[in-house]
């Protein structure tokens, strides 16, 4: 002890230590000794960093915060690494929930095994009115051919079938769920498709808007159904650290339902609403104007431009190369698409739009440069953005789009895309770094259920550009690959500035929100081969520890 403290009397020394600790203010948490990627504006990195009230309020070392703060608890993160909470930035959460129950069918090699499939899940739950699965891809099968309903209608004749490709622009139905929506050969459709044989019969494949004309028919979960499968998933995205999501195209009741259950401290992931462009849904929120609370952001409305590559509804310039007759569809007419920009942009919400092929991206960067008349910071969004021409591709940066993009999506699509698009075109397909030099960012999600809802694995496509396999070892036209910062910017950052949330969460910083995950290996280091092996030991939201694996 100095002569400084020798000299003090006891009770004044007692009172000196007291005023000390008195002085650090408290804090709820205090996480240490870890690899802290904060991916703030310099990506610095720290060992460190203090929670309250939700939200970091310092970062650094250890001692640092010891000296500065009076924790109510600390976290020994055993030399792990952390990162801000993921973010999806496009994914379907609530449609994922309710397909809990559906069989799954994901990486079925033959229309035989999805039979298969079909019948075991049938024995499962003999009662339901419905027989409904999801994730089929002829593209995977042998014959790459796609399947008829006439199996269906032997094994089913009395149950409605209702199977949802992968990508959920077509589906596959019997001739009872036919009976039941009332389409015929006749029934007219308007960007879709009802397929029929050489002979005029109904094959059972509907494409695109062809698949609301049966889907509405299913019946909808109870209130208690809906909400356990809710909850069911969330559960599952906090273990692959996904802490923020957005859910694209919801109407309001599917809104008001999370909303009451975030309300009720149940569903504690923070969700970014896009609404279906419904008229119910303009109605209501139109009036009501954006909504931005601390979990849940309702500012933008989802329009479908097009369909989807693999079942030949994305629009396309040139025909398919497999297909010389076929240049896939637009989803609505452009005045309708333009109409419905104007509207959008006059309430002052984004307009995020699904377009695929090169000519649905180009209709609607068109369309949007009409209607922002030079407001560069609306950040309306393309999702997917898949197939873009060099010409169009600086209307990006020109008009200020968001380019939303799914890198799972390339490495998924790899062993078919160059059939249907040609080499030339392929060239520019997937080109997410071409994406980001001309808007400086991209948002990076996994379309889920489109896609896996693991976030690692898009991180590894995107900059690997690889397969879960780890194939093709020189990457797929890794000229568009991301770098490992701004891959991990895509899915925290980025994302939540395509939100517009970048003020509140996506980086480890004081003020913003307490959502970080922490994981076993280091993404910004680690060989390739083992990014989508990476484990999830614990996921926070607003400082709660919502998640953690088991020993």
């Amino acid at each position: 002890m100095t002569s400084l403290f020798r000299s003090l009397p006891l009770l004044a020394l007692l009172g000196f230590v007291g005023c000390h600790s008195a002085s650090r203010p408290p804090v709820d948490l205090l996480v240490y000794n870890a690899t802290v990627y904060t991916v703030d504006s310099t990506f610095s990195t720290a060992q460190a960093f203090a929670v309250q009230d939700g939200k970091f309020v310092a970062v650094g070392t250890a001692d640092e915060l010891r000296s500065k703060y009076q924790a109510k608890q600390e976290v020994d993160a055993r030399g792990q690494f952390i990162y801000p909470g993921f973010y999806d930035a496009h994914c379907h959460f609530y449609r994922y929930a309710l397909g809990l129950r559906d069989a799954n069918l994901v990486g079925t090699t033959s229309w035989a095994e999805v039979v298969q499939k079909l019948e075991q899940h049938r024995q499962k739950f003999p009662r339901a009115a419905w027989l409904t699965g999801r994730g089929w891809d002829q593209n995977d099968w042998a014959d790459k051919q796609f399947p008829t309903k006439a199996k269906l209608d032997e094994l089913f004749p009395d149950v409605p079938v209702f199977l949802i490709r992968v990508d959920g622009h077509a589906a596959l139905v019997n001739q009872k769920a036919l009976d039941l929506a009332g389409v015929t050969a006749s029934t007219p459709i308007q960007g879709g498709t009802i397929t029929r044989d050489a002979q005029g019969r109904l094959t059972g494949l509907l494409v695109d808007n062809a698949v609301r004309l049966v889907g509405p028919k299913i019946p909808e979960p109870t209130p208690a159904e809906a909400d356990a499968a809710l909850l069911q998933a969330q559960q599952l995205c906090w273990a692959v650290g996904l802490t923020s999501l957005a859910d694209a195209g919801l109407d309001k009741p599917n809104i008001d339902r999370m909303e009451a259950l975030q309300e009720a401290g149940k569903l504690k992931l923070r969700l970014y609403a896009m609404l279906n462009p419904t008229k119910a849904n303009k109605d209501f929120y139109f009036k009501q104007g954006p909504i931005f609370h601390d979990r849940l952001t309702i500012n933008s409305f989802k329009v479908y431009a097009d369909g989807a590559l693999g079942s030949r509804g994305a629009c396309l310039v040139q025909p398919y190369a497999d297909r010389p007759k076929e240049t896939g569809f637009l989803l609505s007419t452009e005045q309708e698409f333009r109409q419905l920009a104007h509207d959008i942009a006059a309430k002052g919400f984004q307009m995020n739009t699904h377009a695929i092929g090169d000519s649905a991206n180009r209709i609607i960067l068109n369309i949007y440069g009409e209607a922002l008349q030079g407001q560069k910071d609306r950040r309306w969004r393309i999702e997917h953005a898949q197939v873009v021409t060099p010409a169009d591709m600086p209307k990006f940066g020109q008009f200020g789009i968001v380019p939303s993009v799914q890198p799972t999506h390339a490495t998924s699509d790899m062993y078919w895309a160059g059939e249907r698009l040609g080499a030339e075109r392929l060239k520019t397909a997937y080109a997410y770094q071409e994406l980001r030099r001309q808007y400086g960012q991209v948002a990076l999600g996994s379309d889920f259920p489109v896609e896996d809802i693991n976030p690692l694995f898009g991180f590894h496509s995107a900059v690997a550009r690889q397969d879960a396999k780890n194939y093709p070892t020189p990457g797929f036209q890794m000229e568009n690959a991301l770098s490992r910062p701004d891959a991990l910017r895509g899915m925290t950052t980025w994302a939540a500035h395509a939100a517009f949330e970048d003020k509140q969460k996506g980086r480890i910083q004081p003020g913003m929100a307490a959502d970080f995950v922490v994981l076993d290996t280091d993404l910004l280091q680690a060989p390739k081969e083992k990014l989508r092996g990476a484990k999830v030991q614990q996921t926070w939201i607003g400082g709660e520890k919502v998640f953690a694996a088991r020993p």
